[in-house]
């Protein structure tokens, strides 16, 4: 048996029980539309058939040139296990972005979406546009009325989206030639960046990341170099050692790529079903420690969960007293 297929029998050995699939799953696509901007937020949401409401709030935003539809097994999971998790789509940024370009010209279409300073700030607006509307269908719906639990609010991301989580969560950015800018959203309470992208700066990174003061479960892998773009898989960990005002968790899985947490079609590492358990269970028990005051769940992450992840990665934590 190799290293990794031994790994998922532990892992589903240790956590099948502590994180059983409690609810079955429904999804809803639509589109909301932002007056104040005159622009539309598609949505897909993810969220338990049953279960005692109300249910804690994800909202998931994907990486460069993707869509609401990714990132699917993360949605699916955690709203069986009680979460409701809103993908949002962010136009200008998502999968029009390489499917309007020509074949040889797709790449420099990514770069020049990641480069242009509108999408940087459209993102995290994006994440409190959907928040609000959130609100008023709490108030309103007759379908959502009561449903959700709008004081226990988290951000995930990847790549691109990890940018927009930390965004959310306080850091600060600069886009293009525009004044340094905060778009933290008070309301996000715990934040889960995958695979995020550093500023070119480096020298004050302290003072761009102060602003993070809630729990964040950092994310990447030894080899998770930027398809787009200049962080290396060495500069992934710097906003994990940088956001000083909270307790702060960083896994860096071993041979992990990229694209391990975009839960990828195409093309399908023997490693990817591994990954994704251990993106699943840490995240889900992140969720539960920081959103539901789960004491078994912050216990089994601080220390159970290394001992879960064995040779597969890394698990480092620092945690306020």
């Amino acid at each position: 048996m190799n290293k990794l297929l031994q790994s998922t029998v532990l892992l589903v050995a240790l956590c099948g029980q502590a994180f059983a699939q409690t609810n079955s799953v429904e999804t809803q696509r639509t589109v909301w539309h932002d007056s104040k901007r005159d622009r539309d937020v598609p949505v897909k949401i993810y969220s338990p058939k049953s279960g005692s409401s109300p249910f804690p709030v994800i909202l998931f935003s994907h990486g460069l040139g993707g869509s609401r539809e990714g990132y699917e097994y993360l949605g699916e999971y955690w709203a069986a296990h009680g979460y409701v998790s809103v993908h949002l789509q962010h136009l200008g940024s998502d999968d029009a972005v390489w499917q309007d370009a020509r074949l040889l010209k797709r790449k420099p279409a990514m770069q020049q979406s990641a480069a242009n300073p509108q999408n940087a700030i459209n993102r995290p607006r994006d994440v409190s546009f959907a928040i609000d509307e959130l609100e008023r269908l709490n108030r309103e719906s007759s379908t959502w009325h009561g449903r959700l639990d709008l004081e226990r609010i988290g951000v995930a991301g990847h790549s691109f989206g990890a940018f927009t989580t930390l965004a959310s969560a306080g850091q600060k950015f600069q886009p293009g030639t525009a004044k340094e800018s905060s778009l933290v959203d008070p309301r996000v309470k715990a934040a889960i960046p995958m695979s995020a992208p550093t500023p070119k700066n480096k020298r004050r990174l302290d003072e761009v990341y102060a602003g993070v003061k809630i729990p964040c479960l950092h994310m990447t892998g030894t080899k998770d170099s930027s398809p787009i773009g200049d962080t290396t898989p060495e500069e992934r960990r710097l906003p994990f050692d940088h956001c000083k005002n909270s307790d702060q968790f960083l896994i860096t899985f071993k041979d992990g790529d990229h694209m391990i947490f975009s839960g990828r079609t195409s093309r399908t590492e023997p490693s990817d079903e591994t990954f994704q358990k251990l993106i699943q269970q840490s995240s889900t028990a992140f969720l539960d420690a920081y959103l539901r005051n789960d004491v078994k769940a912050k216990s089994w992450l601080t220390n159970d969960f290394k001992g879960v992840l064995g040779d597969t990665g890394k698990f480092e934590m620092t945690l306020k007293r």
